[in-house]
């Protein structure tokens, strides 16, 4: 900063980081900046443990490969041939698991490069030496176990280039086998039919496995985080700033303290220029609303706004601001069953259909007059209409959700669930 400029960054956004009101785009840019983060560092939710776990399994799986070769070396017609393919396989697992502790995030691309060249290369060794036989499915090893060796990199590439990978190795295979097919009868034979196609499914299968389990398990804690990230409005008070605005508190801060010292130190002169003036009433301007956001919006509406989950399938509309009426049992009560109805995983038929799971959520307005509310309690109505999920297919947590928020009732509206819930709080004006 110099004597006659004041700067602070990003003055034309509200204290959500985005333009007045549309927190949910807040919510998509963060998403976005971690999905990079993840992208980098793919090992960094724990998949590395499960990359240690296929490293045993493809290191036992080489045992076994190596034993069935020792046991064959007299029916192969280039037997140095098979060993050669050992030794560079061997090397190149080796030298994978080696990398995948130590570096325990990603592979390089000219690394993992190199290590597809290395199973290519133990795969035509392995071919040569037992191509004569004509039954590369029974006397192949190093090939086979060349293609399992995948496994071991399912943490650290890409699930795309590993399923590629191991789509080109199995088709790969397959014609190799077909070229190699003894001519006559035998080739026909179905005992040497489900030899060949039991070789492949045994090369293929273990990576596309193991890339299924670990899109699961990364889906599985990156929901989990930001479940325990949103939980945490729980116990906010009734309305309060949200979780992104943090950052931007940081950012006002530092301004102010900047141009106070500024000011203060005559690095500014007074009065103002136009250029700084202009900065100073944006940074008011940015604290004016901040502080109007901090009056209106409830801890309701930063859970859904700030979660990359509820954010793009929950609809709020709580226009009294009574969601922040609600104790703690009542708020995770709505929150759990919030997630329950939308983070589930949907059934392949739905998504054949392409439908996705939404959720309105209407709270108030309240009733004047309604019967068998306690004294100094207030009813306050709340609605939950849920598309995407039939009646028979609500989890039995969802229920138990709803209990306890209040007294319920369920219904099926325009092929949507909607339940009614009667919410009993305190009364505000009694507090």
């Amino acid at each position: 900063m110099n004597k006659d400029t004041i700067t602070f960054s990003r003055p034309d956004e509200n204290t959500l980081g985005v333009v007045v009101g549309n927190a949910r785009r807040a919510m998509t840019t963060t998403a976005r900046r971690l999905g990079r983060a993840a992208s980098t560092h793919r090992a960094s939710l724990g998949t590395a443990f499960l990359g240690l776990g296929a490293a045993i399994i493809v290191g036992l799986r080489a045992v076994y490969g190596a034993i069935w070769f020792a046991s064959q070396w007299g029916a192969y017609p280039e037997p140095f041939a098979a060993l050669a393919a050992w030794i560079v396989f061997a090397a190149v697992l080796t030298g994978a698991i080696v990398m995948s502790r130590v570096r325990s995030d990603r592979l390089p691309d000219w690394m993992f490069g190199l290590f597809l060249a290395g199973i290519v290369t133990a795969i035509a060794l392995d071919v040569i030496a037992v191509w004569s036989l004509h039954d590369i499915g029974r006397y192949a090893t190093a090939a086979l176990t060349a293609g399992m060796a995948l496994l071991v990199l399912v943490a650290l590439r890409g699930s795309v280039e590993i399923l590629t990978a191991s789509a080109v190795l199995g088709v790969g295979l397959a014609v190799v086998i077909f070229l190699d097919a003894p001519l006559g009868a035998e080739a026909s034979d179905s005992a040497w039919i489900a030899t060949q196609i039991t070789a492949i499914a045994g090369a293929v299968l273990p990576p596309v496995i193991g890339v299924i389990i670990i899109e699961g398990f990364r889906r599985m804690v990156q929901i989990e985080l930001d479940r325990v990230l949103v939980q945490s409005t729980v116990s906010a008070p009734r309305f309060a700033v949200g979780m992104l605005a943090s950052e931007e508190l940081a950012r006002l801060d530092l301004a102010a303290e900047e141009l106070l010292d500024a000011v203060a130190n005559k690095k500014t002169n007074l009065p103002l220029t136009p250029k700084n003036a202009s900065v100073a009433a944006q940074l008011a301007t940015e604290l004016r609303l901040h502080l109007i956001e901090g009056r209106r919006e409830t801890w309701l509406y930063h859970a859904i706004s700030e979660s990359e989950q509820l954010g793009k399938s929950v609809t709020l509309s709580d226009k009294s601001s009574l969601a922040g009426l609600l104790d703690a049992t009542q708020r995770d009560g709505l929150l759990s069953a919030a997630w329950l109805l939308v983070a589930d995983v949907p059934s392949a038929a739905s998504r054949r259909r392409s439908t996705s799971r939404t959720l309105n959520l209407q709270i108030g307005p309240v009733l004047p007059g309604t019967p068998n509310v306690p004294e100094h309690k207030i009813s306050i109505p709340v609605t939950m209409t849920s598309t995407g999920v039939r009646r028979n297919r609500v989890d039995s947590g969802v229920w138990d959700a709803i209990g306890r928020i209040g007294r319920y009732s369920d219904s099926t509206q325009d092929a949507s669930l909607r339940v009614d819930i009667d919410c009993i709080v305190d009364n505000p004006a009694d507090i």
